[in-house]
């Protein structure tokens, strides 16, 4: 592979290049790697430039169908739209269960747009390994905004806050049990909540909940000091509320930029994206090297049979690791 031209066409907004550049990314083989890690040097530079939105939620909410109207709302304004969809994972081939493409065919339709589903593969949090890369290769594309969609996972979908700039929490109609099953966790890293489905006999329901919410909100620090969580109602159904949605999810981001937080927060994402790179190569390092794997097996054995702590165990092959350098 041309690595340098990849770079190239990707930065002229070459939709194939930037699928081409995002399957790269996600390769696993050491050679895919080492080409992902010139690639994303090359187009570094080109980055930076989009909002970057998540989408959040428990499973069934319609996520899908909110951003793909949210998408064309987008795209209709003259926004270059790109939605990196986070599916479960199948089981069998490790690729996406669900492919988002198929549930977003009018978006899909669009030349100013570009879906790409990619395999939670088993990362916690609702996101994939390396959606961050994928972010950096749509921006370097010239896409204006980016939408992350997270896998369902509910209140421990938190690690979306490391990858934008706005968290936006969709959450359905009638939620006085879903108020307590996000409790903290996720409710302290959202930026916007939408209660979605706010239409024909849902939307005195969705009226009810966005009052939950809205007391539920001012429990919270906010992100900005002194920005007050919006809570609105929205319909991906009929489009309403989208308009209002996108609003204040502009609002929040321009309230970041004026008190100089937009920069330190994609600073500190920047940085924990290190450490998590770190750890995955020190993983990788462990699996492939000799004396690790030949002392692997009896290190198994006595945690097992509790002969040994996992913690003292992991100590010995960490000391294998550095024994030859």
């Amino acid at each position: 592979m041309n690595v340098d031209q990849l770079a190239a066409d990707v930065v002229r907004g070459d939709r194939r290049a930037l699928a081409r550049a995002i399957t790269l990314v996600e390769s696993a083989r050491e050679d895919d790697q080492q080409a992902a890690a010139r690639l994303l040097e090359l187009v570094l530079p080109r980055t930076g430039g989009a909002m970057r939105v998540g989408i959040s939620g428990p499973p069934g909410v319609g996520k899908s169908t909110l951003i793909e109207a949210l998408g064309c709302h987008l795209v209709d304004r003259g926004e270059r739209v790109a939605v990196l969809a986070i599916d479960p994972s199948s089981p069998t081939t490790g690729g996406s269960l669900l492919g988002d493409k198929t549930r977003m065919e009018r978006l899909q339709a669009s030349e100013r747009a570009f879906i790409r589903p990619s395999p939670s593969s088993g990362m916690l949090g609702g996101t994939a390994p390396r959606s961050r890369d994928a972010l950096l290769l749509c921006e370097a594309a010239g896409f204006s905004v980016v939408l992350v969609e997270t896998v369902g996972v509910g209140q421990s979908e938190i690690a979306i806050a490391d990858l934008v700039d706005t968290v936006v929490l969709l959450l359905p109609p009638g939620g006085g049990d879903e108020l307590q099953g996000h409790k903290r966790g996720l409710l302290e890293r959202t930026d916007v909540i939408a209660v979605n489905k706010a239409d024909g006999e849902r939307a005195g329901d969705a009226a009810q909940t966005r009052a939950d919410y809205q007391s539920a909100a001012r429990l919270f620090a906010a992100s900005v000091p002194g920005f007050a969580v919006p809570v609105l109602c929205v319909s991906a159904l009929d489009g309403t509320g989208v308009t209002s949605l996108w609003d204040a999810v502009r609002a929040h981001r321009q309230a970041l930029f004026d008190a100089g937080l937009l920069e330190q927060r994609r600073a500190a994402q920047a940085e924990r994206a290190l450490w998590h790179a770190v750890e995955q190569a020190l993983l990788a390092q462990l699996r492939a090297h000799a004396d690790v794997q030949a002392a692997l097996p009896a290190a198994v054995d006595d945690v097992r049979a509790g002969r040994t702590s996992a913690t003292a165990a992991a100590r010995v092959l960490l000391s294998r690791l550095s024994s030859r350098g």
